[in-house]
């Protein structure tokens, strides 16, 4: 439960956060090489970027089995963006154990959650 709630918030924050700009500069953080595959400027690059982890929060959500697996492949290309770049090792260091928590996530919920589409607590009921 612990990392299922860790995995539906935190990117469901930090996906609002790449529209208003309360943490960080998001911008920042994405490579030039893979701003040049974007036919949009880098901001309104982050603003899908800020969509697709809101998606990927709430599919942890609903189903931690099939949001274990997104959310690991997310981070894998966070971290080789974070390489990419340059200069942001340790963010991609710090990513690699959440990807490692996110495989984590994925393989727990294959053992301990019957009810994928609802909260477990909720299933009790």
């Amino acid at each position: 439960m612990i990392l299922r709630a860790a995995f539906t918030i935190a990117p469901i924050v930090f996906g609002l956060d790449k529209f208003f700009g309360v943490l960080v500069n998001w911008d920042k953080y994405l490579s030039p090489t893979f701003a040049s595959l974007s036919p949009m400027s880098v901001h309104t690059t982050m603003y899908v970027v800020g969509i697709i982890e809101i998606i990927a929060g709430i599919i942890v959500a609903l189903h931690p089995r099939l949001g274990g697996y997104v959310v690991t492949v997310w981070l894998a290309g966070i971290i080789l963006n974070l390489l990419v770049l340059s200069g942001y090792y340790d963010v991609a260091l710090r990513d690699f154990g959440l990807l490692l928590a996110a495989v984590a996530l994925q393989r727990l919920s294959v053992r301990f959650d019957m009810h994928p589409l609802a909260w477990p607590v909720a299933a009790r009921h």
